[in-house]
C-alpha cells in the first residue's frame, strides 16, 4: 500500500508553490481549529435550531415515526429484529431504524426531541467533514469555508428539518467516520485492524443509507488529491508499495494496489446494491416504466439544476414532479453542453489543479445512485440528493480559488471577505427555508408556491386540512389534485375520507370505489369502504371489504379497527372485542384499540373491564376527550361521582378548545345533572 505522508512531493498541486507556506503563530495556529469547530456548531444551531419547536409532517415521518408502532414502541428486542430484517419504506437501513427506536426510547412522540437529534447529527458531520479536511490537506481556511457552506446551505434543509430524513444525517456522520478513519489507515504504516474500522464504519453508513455505495469511488479520487497516493512514494513512507528489495512499483502498479484495496468496500457496496434492488423491486417496476431516454434527460437536467440550486438556492421544495417526457430538447442539449464543457476543463487542468477534478468526479459520481437512471418514486430531483455529492463542488471551489490566486497579495483579505458574506447570506437563506417545515400546512403551502402543478403537494395539504377539520379546502385541493391526474390513487382515498367526514358517505363509497378500479388491492381503500358501509348499516358489504383488506394485509391494524366497529355497529360485541384485542397484541399504544375496547366492555355493562380500557387511552393521549367523557360516564355508574365530574370537567374543556359542540353540551347536561 503506498501513501504519502505531508510531502510536498506526492501532492501536484503543492509541486507548484514555489515558497513553503508562512508559519502562523503558536496560539492562533492552537486555538483556530477549535474556533472554526465552535463556529460550525454555532451556525447549525441557528439556522436548524428552531426544528426543536416543529412538528412531525405528514409526508413519511408517518411510516417512519408516529404510525409506525414496531419504532414508537422505542428498542425492544421485537422492534431491533424488525430493523434489522424489515425492508419498509422502500429501504433496508436497520441503523436508521434503530435511531429512530432511541429516539422513541427517550422523547416518546415528541417531535422536538427527533429533530434535536438531526440537529446534533448534522452539527457532528460539519465539524468531522472540517477536522478530516484539514488533516488530509493541512489548509485551514479552505476546510473551514467547504465545511461552513455543507453546514448552512439552503440544500441542507430537506436533510435535517425532515425527521423521516434522519437516514441522510447519519450516513452522512460514517461517510466522515470512515474518510476519518481511512486517513488514519493511510497515514500510518499498514494495518488490518485500521482497515477492517475503515470496513466496519463504512458498512454502518451503508446500514443508515445506500447511497453511500458510492464511497469507494470517493476514497480513490482522495488517493489521487490531496492523499497524492497516485505517485511514487518516498522508500521511508508508512504504508508504502516499496518493495522489500527496495525498488519503486510503476503508477499502473501502485493504481492496481490501489484498486485492489477498495475490492472489500466494493464488495460490501455491491452488498447493498443487492438488497436495496430486492426492497425496492415494486417500486421500481411501477416507475421504471418511464422510457430509458426520458430518465436520461432528466438525470443530465437535474445534474445542472443540482449545480444552479448550489449557487443560487431559490425556488427549493419538497418534491420536484418527475418531468417524464415532457423536457424540451433544447434544455436537455444545453445541460449536456454544460456537462461536457464543465467535465473537458477540469481535466485539462488535472495535472496543474487536480483538485478541480477531483471535487467534480466526487459530484458527479456520489449522485449517480439517485439521479434517476433507476427511477423510484415520482419524483424527478430532491435537495436531499445534494447532501454530500455537493461537497465535491465546494471542494473544487475552495481550494480551486485558492491556487488560481496563489499570487496575489490580497487574496487572503478577499477570500475572507467573500467567504464571510456568503455564508452569512447562506445562512439567513437556510434559516428561512427552516421556517418552511414548521407543519405540513405551512410546507405543502411552500411546495405549492414553488409549483402549483404539483398533485402530491394538493393531495397531502388536503389530507392536512381534513384532520383539522378545513374540510371543504381539503376537498378542494383534493379535486385539484385528481385534475392533475385523475388516477392519483391517493388523492382518490384521501377525498374518500374527507367526504365521510363532512357526512357525506355515499359521495365517500363513490370514491373508493373509483380508488378500486384504479387498484382493486388497495388495502386502504378496502378498509375505508368497510368503513363507510357500515355507516350506511351494509355490514355485510361492510364486512367483505374489511375482510378483504385484511386478506391482503393480515397486519393492517386501521381495517382490524374497522372491522371492530362494524361488528360493534351490527351487535356483534364479543366479535369486536376480539378485533381490538387482536390490534392491542400487535400493538399495545394504539389508541384507537383502546378506546374502542372500552366502548365495547361498556356496552356489555362491564365497566370495571371498561374503565381500565379508557384510563390506558388518556395515559397514551390526555387530550382524548371522548375517552374523558366515557370515563366519566363509566365511574358515575360505578358510584364515584366525584372522579366522574373531575372527568366531565377535562373533557369539556378539551371539547371546548377542539371546537367538538354536540360533545360539549352533552357534557354540560351531566355537570348540572350531578350538581343537582
Amino acid at each position: 500500500m503506498t501513501t504519502i505522508l505531508g510531502q510536498d512531493a506526492g501532492n501536484p498541486m503543492n509541486r507548484k508553490r514555489k515558497q513553503p507556506r508562512a508559519v502562523e503563530p503558536d496560539t492562533w495556529t492552537r486555538y483556530a481549529p477549535l474556533a472554526v469547530c465552535v463556529f460550525l456548531f454555532v451556525a447549525v444551531a441557528i439556522v436548524f435550531g428552531q426544528t426543536i419547536d416543529f412538528g412531525f409532517v405528514n409526508y413519511d415521518d408517518t411510516d417512519y415515526v408516529y404510525e409506525n408502532f414496531h419504532v414508537r414502541q422505542g428498542l425492544t428486542p421485537e422492534s431491533i429484529a424488525w430493523a434489522m430484517t424489515t425492508g419498509h419504506a422502500l429501504n433496508w437501513h436497520p441503523v436508521t431504524w434503530l435511531s429512530h427506536e432511541l429516539d422513541c426510547q427517550f422523547y416518546g412522540l415528541r417531535a422536538g426531541g427527533h429533530h434535536a437529534t438531526s440537529v446534533l447529527l448534522h452539527a457532528a458531520t460539519a465539524i468531522l467533514l472540517f477536522l478530516v479536511l484539514r488533516r488530509m490537506t493541512g489548509d485551514l481556511w479552505p476546510s473551514a469555508f467547504v465545511a461552513a457552506v455543507f453546514a448552512i446551505h439552503p440544500l441542507r434543509v430537506e436533510s435535517v428539518a425532515w425527521v423521516a430524513e434522519r437516514k441522510d444525517v447519519l450516513s452522512g456522520l460514517f461517510f466522515m467516520l470512515t474518510l476519518a478513519a481511512y486517513l488514519n489507515y493511510v497515514r500510518h504504516p499498514f494495518s488490518r485492524t485500521r482497515y477492517l474500522i475503515v470496513l466496519v464504519v463504512f458498512a454502518l453508513g451503508l446500514m443508515s443509507k445506500p447511497m453511500l455505495v458510492t464511497m469507494p469511488f470517493v476514497l480513490l479520487l482522495l488517493d489521487y488529491w490531496p492523499l497524492g497516493r497516485m505517485t511514487p512514494p518516498a522508500r521511508d513512507c508508512p504504508n508504502s508499495c516499496v518493495s522489500e528489495n527496495g525498488t519503486v512499483p510503476s503508477i499502473a502498479a501502485i493504481f492496481r494496489r490501489l484498486i485492489a484495496e477498495k475490492i472489500p468496500l466494493l464488495l460490501l457496496s455491491a452488498v447493498s446494491c443487492v438488497v436495496t434492488s430486492q426492497v425496492q423491486v415494486e417500486a421500481i417496476a411501477r416507475t421504471d416504466r418511464l422510457a430509458l431516454a426520458a430518465r436520461v434527460d432528466n438525470a443530465l437536467v437535474s445534474y445542472v439544476a443540482y449545480l444552479g440550486q448550489s449557487l443560487w438556492p431559490a425556488d427549493l421544495a419538497l418534491l420536484y414532479p418527475h418531468p417524464g417526457t415532457g423536457l424540451p430538447g433544447w434544455k436537455v442539449a444545453a445541460s449536456l453542453l454544460v456537462l461536457v464543457g464543465i467535465s473537458a476543463g477540469v481535466l485539462a487542468f488535472r495535472r496543474r489543479i487536480p483538485c478541480l477534478t477531483v471535487g467534480w468526479l466526487w459530484y458527479l459520481g456520489m449522485l449517480v445512485p439517485v439521479i434517476g437512471l433507476v427511477q423510484v418514486g415520482s419524483q424527478g430531483q430532491a435537495d436531499r440528493y445534494t447532501y454530500l455529492p455537493q461537497i465535491g463542488l465546494l471542494i473544487g471551489l475552495a481550494w480551486g480559488a485558492m491556487y488560481a490566486a496563489r499570487s496575489w497579495p490580497y487574496r487572503r483579505w478577499a477570500f475572507g471577505v467573500a467567504s464571510a458574506l456568503a455564508v452569512a447570506v447562506l445562512m439567513g437563506c437556510a434559516w428561512r427555508q427552516t421556517t418552511y417545515w414548521r407543519n405540513s400546512q405551512t410546507l405543502w403551502n411552500r411546495t405549492l408556491a414553488c409549483n402549483s402543478e404539483n398533485r402530491i403537494a394538493h393531495s397531502n395539504l388536503g389530507v392536512y386540512l381534513t384532520q383539522v377539520d378545513q374540510l371543504d379546502d381539503a376537498v378542494r385541493h383534493l379535486q385539484i389534485a385528481l385534475n392533475i391526474e385523475p388516477s392519483y390513487l391517493a388523492a382518490r382515498v384521501n377525498l374518500g375520507k374527507a367526504l365521510a367526514k363532512l357526512g357525506q358517505i355515499d359521495d365517500a363509497t363513490a370514491q373508493y370505489r373509483e380508488a378500486l378500479k384504479i387498484d382493486p388491492n388497495c388495502v386502504e381503500a378496502h378498509s375505508n369502504l368497510g368503513a363507510a358501509l357500515s355507516t350506511l348499516g351494509q355490514f355485510d358489504q361492510a364486512v367483505w371489504h374489511l375482510q378483504k383488506a385484511l386478506d391482503i394485509q393480515p397486519s393492517n391494524l386501521a381495517a382490524r379497527i374497522n372491522l371492530g366497529a362494524a361488528f360493534a355497529k351490527s351487535g356483534r360485541i364479543d366479535d369486536a372485542i376480539t378485533q381490538y384485542r387482536e390490534v392491542l397484541m400487535i400493538d399495545p399504544s394504539c389508541v384507537e384499540a383502546h378506546y374502542n375496547l372500552g366502548m365495547a366492555w361498556a356496552r356489555q355493562n362491564r365497566l370495571d373491564e371498561a374503565i381500565p380500557e379508557y384510563e390506558q387511552t388518556l395515559k397514551i393521549d390526555p387530550d382524548c376527550a371522548e375517552a374523558h367523557a366515557n370515563l366519566g360516564v363509566a365511574l358515575q355508574l360505578r358510584g364515584r361521582i366525584g372522579d366522574a365530574a373531575a372527568h366531565f370537567q377535562k373533557a369539556l374543556v378539551l371539547a371546548t378548545q377542539q371546537n367538538k359542540q354536540q360533545l360539549a353540551e352533552n357534557l354540560k347536561a351531566r355537570l348540572r345533572q350531578i350538581a343537582e
